[in-house]
């Protein structure tokens, strides 16, 4: 594999219409219809935009990726026939139909006949081949929305991209906003923006980042939030609607449980308050100020879908998170995450999912009581699903590479859906998305008629791998997906060494100090970056939570786990190794690509697993009462810092040949080889400078040294 440098990855996102699909030796059964050069691709004369599109895009992929050149030919019914057909049921539904002679794209709307196009080219990756077995299928979709942020940067959206978004299976793009013509990049042309993602068949969401900080019963709040929202649809008037959170739309409640201030302001004279602050705690009041909101929205437009997720109250009881649900305005759409707050049995103690995960395949308490609760009280359900394949269990990557328990993630959703209609989908939050088995086997997944999901990961696997290559890749990755079910989500971890992996730094707890310092360091991130440094915590230790046991209780328990994650891992990558000869060389490139991904996961399940240890090995270091002790506790600092030192240097060429890992988009780039050099010469200056010193501090008493020297940490 080659170096990539910065942001080539890029290159590889924009060709959405892959070349070498095409197998050279395939041949047509007599069943089939076969597609070649004498054929067109032909539409009404009055089609519009978006039937001309599908028409162009298809040209394109016969081109590029099956080697056949064909014309376009408006105003005939010839060849590749797109058309509507407006006595299908459901809007965006299409009907395609294969004959001896012809194939026939028909969609209820526009955007059912791109839908169309992209799956007549799934079809046909699959057949690896233009042959078409002759008859006829109809397709309708099961989740929509399906929302997604940029996978290019963060609110990115250059054209190419929006052409990859719609061959993913998605139909909605969704921006961070901060104001009118303001995303969290700064300055941009929204509308725009918005034009472009609508001629690619795409609606645009608001993630509202917008002040609100107002009380509704206050006199002047009509008028505030009129200001805001009614002034931003007014300005946008073809978005299609604002999604909320607890944590980024914070009011002053008067609800007494709460303290009534913003999460940063929520103390006295220094002293926290432990209530929550409004943004975490189903106030009494938040219906009063979403009716608020709801209605300067809709004097805009009356349509508009106005989504509130209520994660971040997950935790509180039912009984407080059901009077808010039966007090919530009509016209808004209830949000909630699949997996959060679920409680994992590890030995005997609670571990609890705190984020975005695919460790589990199984909803949790909160979104099970709150999507029966909302069900029953007629509130339509939008699920936090990350079916684009991404979560936070390794913050860095483009994917995660475990289909099998996507595969059983998707069945829990179908679930959902049928008992409690949750048939909306946030599909990711800003770290993005990438192509890969995981957004096809969604796409399939989400439109009846459903597919066997097992089967067509095997057919996948023949697909991207070859059939001789492909038994041991579908091993490789059911062990992956075993491996990640061991993997602790907790916060501690997702915002540390599963952050950025093997990049992140060890930190010495004893503090030796002349200035009295924090031991928490600066993670270096791009300055431009949307969060940058602000969501790594480079100090590790337990973030304890009422909803687990203690990190002290956890940790040799969670060290288990993440062992168990690494064997499996490890026999994943040596299985994918040993496929990897047998693959064929138009497709050696993406299974060079998925191992080299997986050994990357790798470096950073053993950071991981150092960091963890590092922490136990610490703790007891500051506790330790005897010199024997210490100074053999000191040696398996020592041992342990120079292991994870190699660990980073193997990362190295992993990064390099693939310019995706290592970056996203709101923290840009954090695991690239600048990083992982920063993180070994942090680490060698640790050993060097503070292991050195605490050797020396643990003798002082030993050796008879007394004086100034026995405080070399001193003022004088």
């Amino acid at each position: 594999m080659n170096i990539e440098k910065r942001y080539e990855f890029r290159k590889r996102l924009r060709q959405v219409h892959q070349s070498g699909r095409r197998d050279p030796d395939a041949l047509p059964r007599c069943s089939e219809t076969v597609i070649d050069g004498s054929w067109v691709i032909s539409y009404p004369s009055g089609a519009d935009g978006l039937v001309r599109r599908a028409a162009r895009d298809l040209q394109d992929y016969f081109g590029v990726s099956m080697g056949v050149e064909l014309r376009l030919q408006p105003g005939s019914t010839a060849g590749i026939h797109l058309t509507l057909n407006p006595a299908l049921a459901l809007d965006g539904s299409f009907e395609l139909t294969v004959t001896a002679d012809g194939v026939t794209v028909a969609g209820k709307d526009s955007r059912g006949v791109i839908y169309g196009g992209v799956y007549l080219e799934d079809v046909l990756n699959l057949r690896e081949a233009p042959f078409l077995e002759q008859g006829s299928i109809r397709k309708e979709k099961l989740v929509t929305p399906r929302m997604v942020h940029s996978g290019w940067g963060i609110d990115a959206f250059p054209d190419d991209h929006l052409n990859a978004i719609v061959h993913a299976g998605f139909d909605t793009i969704v921006v961070f906003i901060e104001g009118i013509d303001r995303t969290t990049t700064g300055r941009q042309d929204i509308n725009d923006m918005i034009d472009r993602a609508e001629l690619h068949g795409l609606d645009t969401m608001f993630y509202g980042y917008l002040p609100g900080y107002k009380h509704p019963d206050e006199s002047d709040a009509a008028e505030f939030f009129a200001d805001i929202y009614t002034r931003l649809f007014n300005y946008h008037p073809k978005a299609r609607g604002i999604m909320l959170v607890g944590e980024s739309a914070e009011f002053p409640s008067k609800d007494p449980a709460t303290t009534g201030k913003n999460w940063r302001q929520s103390q006295c004279d220094g002293i926290p308050d432990p209530r929550p602050s409004p943004g975490w705690w189903p106030c009494e009041d938040y219906p009063r100020w979403l009716a608020m909101v709801r209605d300067a929205v809709r004097r805009a437009r009356p349509d508009a879908m106005i989504i509130f997720n209520t994660y971040n109250w997950g935790w509180a009881p039912l009984e407080q998170r059901r009077k808010f649900l039966e007090n919530l305005p009509e016209g808004i759409i209830i949000q909630a995450t699949f997996e959060m707050f679920k409680e994992i049995d590890r030995e005997g103690l609670s571990c609890a999912i705190m984020d975005y995960t695919i460790s589990t395949d199984e909803p949790g308490y909160y979104f099970t009581s709150e999507a029966e609760t909302a069900h029953s009280l007629g509130i339509p359900l939008l699920a936090t699903a990350n079916t684009a394949g991404m979560t936070w269990d390794v913050g860095c990557i483009p994917y995660v590479p475990t289909p099998r328990q996507w595969i059983r993630k998707f069945r829990a959703l179908d679930r959902a859906r049928t008992e409690w209609g949750v048939s909306r989908y946030y599909d990711n939050h800003h770290y993005g998305w990438w192509p890969s088995v995981i957004t096809d086997l969604a796409r399939w997944n989400f439109w009846a008629p459903q597919p066997d999901l097992d089967d067509l990961l095997e057919k996948l696997a023949v697909r991207d791998f070859g059939a001789a290559a492909a038994p041991l890749m579908l091993r490789a990755w059911d062990k992956w997906s075993e491996a990640i079910r061991h993997l602790p989500p907790t916060n501690e971890d997702q915002y540390g060494p599963f952050r950025v992996g093997p990049s992140y730094p060890l930190i010495f707890h004893p503090n030796i100090t002349r200035t009295m310092a924090d031991k928490e360091i600066q993670f270096p991130t791009d300055p431009q970056a949307h969060f940058g440094h602000r969501i790594i915590k480079t100090f590790y230790q337990p973030y304890e939570n009422i909803n687990q046991a203690p990190g002290s209780f956890r940790f040799p328990v969670e060290l288990c786990s993440l062992n168990q994650t690494r064997t499996l891992w490890s026999e994943g990558i040596a299985l994918m190794e040993q496929a990897l000869p047998l693959v064929p060389a138009r497709k050696r490139g993406k299974a060079e690509y998925e191992l080299n991904l997986g050994r990357f996961i790798l470096t950073a399940i053993v950071t991981g697993i150092h960091v963890k240890t590092w922490w136990l090995l610490n703790t007891r270091l500051l506790n330790a009462g005897e010199y024997p002790e210490a100074l053999r506790l000191l040696d398996e600092i020592e041992a342990l810092a120079v292991a994870e030192i190699a660990n980073a240097e193997s990362a190295v060429p992993l990064v390099e040949a693939d310019s995706r890992l290592g970056w996203e988009p709101s923290m840009e780039y954090v695991t690239d080889r600048w990083h992982l050099e920063w993180k070994i010469r942090q680490v060698r200056t640790m050993i060097d400078g503070e292991i050195a010193a605490y050797r020396k501090i643990i003798r002082l008493r030993r050796d008879g040294v007394s004086g100034p020297a026995a405080n070399p940490g001193g003022r004088g």
